[in-house]
C-alpha cells in the first residue's frame, strides 16, 4: 500500500461558510458508503454545509461536479471505486474520471477533493476505504483537501 509520505494535518480546518457537495458512485457499495461517511465525518467537523448526491458510476462524477459548481458550491468531494478487470475498460473509466474531474476543476475554478479510487482488487478499496479495519480513508483526506484548497483559493483571491 502506498499511503507512505501522505499529509498529517497539523491543524483542524475550519469549513464554515463552504457549501460542499459529495459527488459519489454507487458501484461497490462497502466501499463507496465508507468512503462517503468519512468525507461527511471531516466536513461536519469542519462545520461545512454538505449534501450528497449519488451517481451511476465514477465515469459521471465530472458532470455531476460540474453541475454542483454551477448550483453554487464552492467544493466538490468525488468518491468513487474502479477495480481493475480483465479488459482495458480500467484504464478508460480512471483516465475519463481523472480527466473529466481536473477539467471541471479548472473552469470552474474550484477544488474538487479526488477520493476516487483506482484499484487491482477489491481488498485494496477495504484497506482505504476508511472501515474499522481499513489503514486509510481516502474519503476523510478528499472532503479535507477539498477544504483546504477552497481556503488557499480564498486567500489567493484576496
Amino acid at each position: 500500500m502506498s499511503g507512505a509520505g501522505a499529509p498529517t494535518p497539523t491543524s483542524p480546518i475550519d469549513g464554515s461558510g463552504l457549501r460542499v457537495v459529495i459527488v459519489a458512485g454507487t458501484w461497490h457499495e462497502v466501499i463507496s458508503n465508507a468512503l462517503i461517511a468519512g468525507a461527511r465525518c471531516t466536513l461536519d467537523a469542519a462545520g461545512a454545509e454538505h449534501s450528497l448526491v449519488r451517481v451511476p458510476g465514477s465515469f459521471e462524477l465530472a458532470l455531476a461536479a460540474q453541475a454542483a459548481f454551477a448550483g453554487g458550491a464552492d467544493a466538490v468531494v468525488a468518491l468513487g471505486v474502479i477495480i481493475r478487470g480483465g479488459t482495458p475498460h480500467f484504464e478508460y473509466v480512471s483516465a475519463a474520471t481523472t480527466d473529466g474531474l481536473t477539467r471541471v476543476a479548472l473552469d470552474a475554478a474550484k477544488p474538487i477533493g479526488f477520493g476516487v479510487l483506482t484499484l487491482d482488487d477489491e481488498q485494496q478499496g477495504l484497506d482505504r476505504a476508511g472501515l474499522p479495519d481499513s489503514k486509510e480513508d481516502k474519503g476523510a483526506e478528499a472532503a479535507d483537501a477539498a477544504i483546504r484548497t477552497a481556503r488557499i483559493v480564498q486567500q489567493l483571491r484576496g
